[in-house]
């Protein structure tokens, strides 16, 4: 079996649970592993069968979260059910769309956002067929 699960680095992992939470409706599958010096080392999150984990940042070992002065070097691609609902959750936890929604055949309703920690997230509800 293969499977590849995203790692982010956010500069604030307690704040990005939140967030996730509430604007994604994002499930702590893993709770945090906090440092002895209060950061948060490694916790797992899943919105449905979508997971991934996250850290806070670790300059010790090459971990650093995205500049915000340049663009993502990696967009995460998340399958949902209802774009317009989920973007509408992103939008009211005050950010605002970069793209959409909108329909965009042949890949169905989708939405562009960067979250409040740098990393961008492409919405998708897939055409129906």
């Amino acid at each position: 079996m293969n499977q590849l699960t995203p790692y982010l680095c956010v500069p604030d992992a307690r704040s990005a649970i939140e967030w996730y939470a509430t604007a994604l409706g994002a499930e702590v599958t893993y709770p945090p592993v906090v440092m002895d010096d209060g950061r948060v080392g490694h916790c797992e999150l899943a919105i449905g069968q979508a997971h991934w984990m996250m850290s806070d940042p670790f300059d010790s070992a090459g971990v650093a979260a995205p500049d915000p002065n340049r663009g993502s070097a990696v967009s995460l691609h998340l399958t949902v059910t209802d774009v317009d609902a989920v973007a509408a959750r992103v939008s009211a936890a005050g950010i605002s769309m970069t793209r959409g929604p909108e329909d965009s055949p042949p890949a169905g309703r989708v939405a562009v956002f960067t979250d409040p920690f740098g990393h961008r997230w492409f919405l998708n509800q897939p055409a129906e067929d």
